[in-house]
């Protein structure tokens, strides 16, 4: 029997061995529901959206239904996309739309904290992070200096696939879509996912 909390990285007490890479891919229909919630909330995406941390597509796919042109990188080459390490700030590569991706959660926040780097103003940065993203004594700096403008939590579990296997997937974390603003200074509104 598989424990789903030490596979979706929830323990580090732990003998399981996580994925190389920290690679666990999302559920696509956890972007249909979150972008259905997002345009209801009369949000909408750039027509450009980078995903730095494609996997195989899960997240691209849904985007790409919609219209979105998307730029789809990964650390590596898992389904031709184009391989960049995201976090190396050489080049520095600007981008002129919205960020969105699931990150390696070890380095959520320097996705994110490059994610708004590399943004014009009033840009997206859009991550899927588990709700555990808002503790800590370390990011209450950083979300006091960049405060997300929504959290769009999932009211029922998603899936998310060790290794992107649909065979080996746990629903037991609670996920949340963080949405920063760049440039927003204010509350964040909590909403949420049914």
């Amino acid at each position: 029997m598989t424990k789903i909390g030490p596979m979706t990285g929830a323990s580090s007490h732990t003998k399981y061995q996580r994925p190389k890479h920290d690679y666990y891919a999302t559920d696509p229909n956890a972007i249909r529901l979150f972008l259905d919630q997002f345009e209801a909330d009369g949000e909408r995406l750039a027509n450009a959206v980078w995903e730095p941390a494609c996997g195989e597509g899960n997240l691209v796919q849904p985007l790409k239904e919609r219209g979105h042109n998307v730029f789809a990188t990964d650390l590596i080459d898992r389904n031709g996309n184009h391989t960049f390490d995201f976090l190396n700030k050489s080049p520095n590569m600007q981008w002129c739309g919205d960020v969105l991706t699931n990150p390696p959660y070890k380095q959520a926040q320097a996705f994110v904290e490059t994610a708004l780097s590399r943004v014009e103003d009033e840009s997206k940065v859009i991550m899927l992070l588990r709700i555990q993203f808002l503790e800590s004594q370390r990011r209450h700096v950083f979300f006091k200096q960049n405060p997300p403008k929504y959290v769009y939590v999932h009211s029922s579990r998603i899936q998310i696939r060790l290794n992107n296997d649909p065979t080996i997937n746990g629903s037991a974390l609670c996920f949340a879509w963080f949405v920063w603003e760049k440039g927003h200074q204010g509350d964040t509104v909590i909403r949420w996912i049914e």
